[in-house]
């Protein structure tokens, strides 16, 4: 049994996640004008470089950019090993419709987590 990640520090980890992800869809992909011109062309892009970097350092690392900076990584459920980038890209899938990283079990686990067999867990760091 995996000790509880508290809900606090979950959201800080996927909103500095977001917050990052939409800096660079701002900056980069959102066109030219005010900030309240590109702010509708940058939606498309933040959630796909939310699921490119999500997935991608969730799979190399264990650890999305967020989640390093407070503290956590993901594992295997099973075995605490690992998470292998089927079972990354499986979790980061879930986690985008918010209501299934919102909705938790007896073990803290949200349906992404339970589906893709991982848990956040805090990072011995």
């Amino acid at each position: 049994m995996y000790p509880r990640v508290s809900q606090g520090r979950r959201i800080l980890g996927i909103t500095i996640d977001w917050l990052a992800c939409y800096a660079i869809a701002l900056g980069f992909f959102a066109g030219g004008g005010s900030l309240a011109d590109r702010v509708p062309e940058a939606r498309l892009p933040v959630l796909l470089l939310l699921f490119a970097e999500y997935s991608i350092l969730v799979a190399l690392g264990g650890s999305s950019f967020g989640h390093r900076l407070v503290g956590l990584k993901v594992v295997r459920f099973s075995d605490g090993g690992a998470v292998t980038p089927v079972q990354a890209l499986i979790r980061t899938a879930l986690l985008l419709p918010i209501v299934t990283a919102i909705t938790f079990d007896e073990n803290g686990r949200g349906i992404n987590e339970r589906f893709s067999n991982t848990v956040l867990v805090k990072s011995r760091a």
